[in-house]
């Protein structure tokens, strides 16, 4: 397995992300499997869940992802202007977003909205290429896409633009509200919905290549959901979507980023000393304390003040106190730490570390908010196959 950084003092930082890209083509063959027939959609939005936007995304593509999804537009262009030309959507866009940019780009549209749709076809008479859009329905989760009369409105005005050239809608989608709960009512429910929606397409005469509703969760324990493709994106990088049923090893993912830091000071102190800021965390004995460089301005959440779990010399230990914005400090007791040794966050879980799940059941969260809110500031580490 080689190594890469993205920076050359990666290795040598105070603390860093390291990403097994090996994991995410792992992670993707998985779910290929999962999905049948079914085309791959990996979802690399928010830096592709902190993983690093174009790694992660070549990696998704050597796992076999067919395409790549994006919630913003500048997400795609990214793609684009690294030499990604695998088929591209992107679904989440404000008035004054310049989508002759999508158009230029061949990047798919997704559409939720009339003004939007008008917005797509405006831009394209102005490029001269017909735009590629995809039709968003809310089936029931009452947050992005057409919600009741607004979709056969949509579908109307979309059947127009079809008929004066400038756009072609390519697909339909809409996203699940409880797939993490697979026998939840509204699971089926929306799967009737959205088959309804599906056919309102068809009979339009659009000529659809893809049909898809399934998330992460969705894709591991619904497939009768998963219609064209799929539209995974935390199993993407190795985590479960669905940690009430089982981790990761149940599905076969392997967790795809570990988070560590290097020891700075070291000081031995009496029972009843006060940590951190405003003291909340009182030893119990005469113990070591350890500084660990990485604070919430590196993504670590402040509610895993004197809860966050991390790894130290093999064995388990919690932070101590406040989470700072650059640091934490942890009570390790007896244990022999000298400066530069290494604290993990999580990782795997493979060597006894914290996962992400144990973060965030220790925070309160869920993973996936684990995971992304790690800071740009943490040099990213790759290992596995470099970057064609």
């Amino acid at each position: 397995m080689t190594e890469q950084a993205n920076l050359l003092t990666g290795a040598a930082a105070t603390a860093r992300v390291t990403v097994d890209l090996d994991a995410i083509v792992h992670n993707v063959e998985v779910l290929q499997r999962h999905a049948g027939n079914a085309a791959v959609m990996a979802v690399v939005k928010g830096d592709a869940y902190g993983h690093g936007l174009v790694p992660s995304a070549r990696a998704a593509l050597r796992g076999g992802a067919h395409w790549l999804g994006v919630a913003q537009l500048q997400e795609a262009l990214a793609l684009r202007e690294a030499g990604v030309t695998a088929p591209l959507l992107t679904w989440l866009h404000a008035p004054g977003v310049d989508f002759a940019a999508a158009i230029r780009n061949r990047i798919d549209v997704g559409v939720p909205a009339i003004w939007e749709l008008d917005a797509v076809a405006a831009a394209a008479r102005e490029v001269g290429e017909t735009a590629r859009v995809q039709l968003k329905v809310d089936t029931g989760l009452a947050r992005n896409g057409a919600y009741g009369p607004d979709w056969p409105a949509l579908v109307d005005a979309a059947a127009r633009h079809v008929a004066d050239g400038t756009i072609s809608v390519t697909g339909v989608f809409t996203h699940f509200a409880f797939a993490d709960a697979p026998h939840h009512p509204t699971v089926q429910a929306q799967q009737v919905r959205f088959a309804d929606a599906v056919r309102d397409c068809e009979r339009a005469g659009f000529a659809l290549e893809v049909r898809h509703m399934s998330n992460s969760a969705a894709t591991l324990t619904t497939p009768q959901a998963a219609f064209d493709m799929v539209r995974p994106g935390l199993a993407v990088y190795g985590l479960s979507p669905v940690p009430d049923i089982g981790g990761p090893s149940r599905f076969d993912l392997i967790p795809a980023m570990t988070v560590s830091a290097n020891v700075t000071v070291i000081k031995r102190v009496p029972q009843g000393q006060g940590v951190s800021y405003g003291l909340t965390y009182v030893t119990p004995r005469e113990t070591t304390l350890i500084d660990v460089p990485c604070g919430y301005a590196d993504g670590v959440p402040r509610a895993a003040s004197s809860v966050g779990p991390v790894l130290v010399g093999g064995q388990r230990c919690t932070v101590a106190g406040r989470v700072c914005m650059d640091q934490f400090v942890v009570d390790v007791g007896d244990l022999p730490v000298q400066a530069g040794d290494e604290v993990v966050l999580f990782g795997t879980g493979a060597h006894g570390e914290p996962t992400a799940q144990d973060w965030a059941e220790a925070t309160g969260t869920i993973s996936y908010e684990i995971v992304t809110r790690m800071s740009t500031r943490l040099p990213r580490i790759y290992l596995g196959e470099p970057d064609a």
